[in-house]
């Protein structure tokens, strides 16, 4: 099976290639630890990619796209369609990851996983496992085996932009409604309330997010999801995008990739992943701290820092995709700054007397 070989398959960080990225970084002429955060990244990054002096030259956005039967709730004022109606904007480069991908340089990839419609537009990926999930609120999102079938069509596909020759992946999502099993996830995982956890989503007034909680408590009432299962909080409450998602980054993961998590539905799906596979963790990157309530809760869990905080909520992969040159740089750093051996300095061969010098 896939899944189980994918999983298989991760191993840990390179420690050694840690050290010597560390080494490079403490050589540079700069005061130790004085770029912060993209000191960090670029360590991490040796880690997972094995090279003290990692590259990045391709970066892919894959966008998960699925709808949800927990709408007959009325946990959301935008309707249905309005996921098919967004898939085309992306590839056109019109809606806000459209944009972002491009100025990032990324490619975009679009999966219709689980989508209630047929869609058929130039460029859109068909791997639609079934059309929509079930409503949670009312029994099981999907069957165990179709949040394999799911998850496994998000390894397919981290696999295939791999070989493209992506350097970086980037994970984001179109579903209406999803804020809903993500928060039903995030629940499940953590033992936190509905009130805990559900945020406004998409136009969410007042009376829609009482049906959206209410909602979230009967999906957990219901389905009674397995916290130590994540194959079982998946299939009972998530969604198929979501699952998609996950085996996005298990997929990374297993090919020693970087994988940027967005927002609070990719965090969802994040948190499925490292169920099933606790090293995923280390592959991925938290782009962002999210406005949806409960993203905080979820990036604790996974002992992840957000590297920017613009309070976005948009999804799409777009906070991910504004921190896809921000890892880049990390990158460029290792690369392309010099050491102070590497300096020419006359009469100064000394790199602790230039050090002294310049700092």
């Amino acid at each position: 099976m896939l899944l189980k070989k994918t999983i298989n398959e991760i191993g840990e960080l390179d420690r050694v290639a840690m050290e010597k990225a560390q080494g490079r970084l403490d050589s540079l002429i700069k005061p130790p630890g004085s770029l912060g955060v993209l000191e960090e990244i670029a360590v991490r990054l040796a880690g997972i990619t094995g090279n003290p002096r990692p590259e990045i030259r391709e970066k892919a956005v894959i966008i998960m796209a699925g709808d949800h039967g927990v709408l007959e709730e009325g946990v959301s004022i935008a309707p249905q369609e309005v996921t098919v109606q967004m898939l085309p904007t992306f590839l056109t480069g019109v809606a806000g990851i459209g944009v972002l991908a491009k100025h990032a340089g990324a490619r975009i990839v679009v999966v219709d996983v689980g989508v209630a419609v047929p869609v058929d537009y130039p460029g859109i990926l068909c791997r639609k496992v079934k059309a929509g999930t079930g409503n949670i609120a009312a029994g099981p999102a999907m069957s165990r085996k179709e949040a394999v079938k799911a998850l496994e069509v998000g390894i397919e596909v981290a696999r295939e932009e791999i070989d493209r020759g992506a350097d970086l992946l980037a994970t984001g999502d179109m579903g209406i409604g999803n804020t809903t099993p993500s928060s039903a996830i995030l629940a499940a995982f953590g033992g936190y309330t509905a009130e805990d956890v559900a945020g406004r989503g998409t136009l969410v007034n007042d009376q829609v997010m009482r049906l959206k909680i209410a909602a979230i408590n009967r999906a957990l009432e219901l389905n009674r999801p397995d916290a130590e299962d994540g194959l079982d909080v998946l299939s009972k409450v998530g969604g198929l995008e979501i699952a998609g998602l996950a085996g996005v980054i298990l997929g990374a993961a297993a090919r020693r990739t970087p994988v940027l998590i967005d927002g609070f539905i990719t965090t969802a799906a994040a948190l499925v992943a490292s169920k099933l596979a606790p090293r995923t963790r280390d592959y991925m990157i938290a782009s962002h701290l999210s406005g949806e309530q409960g993203h905080r809760l979820m990036l604790e869990q996974l002992g992840l820092t957000p590297v920017v905080h613009l309070n976005m909520r948009l999804g799409e992969g777009t906070g991910a995709a504004v921190t896809m040159s921000l890892v880049e740089a990390a990158t460029k750093i290792l690369r392309e700054m010099a050491s102070f051996d590497e300096v020419a300095v006359s009469d100064l061969d000394d790199d602790k007397i230039l050090k002294k010098e310049l700092f």
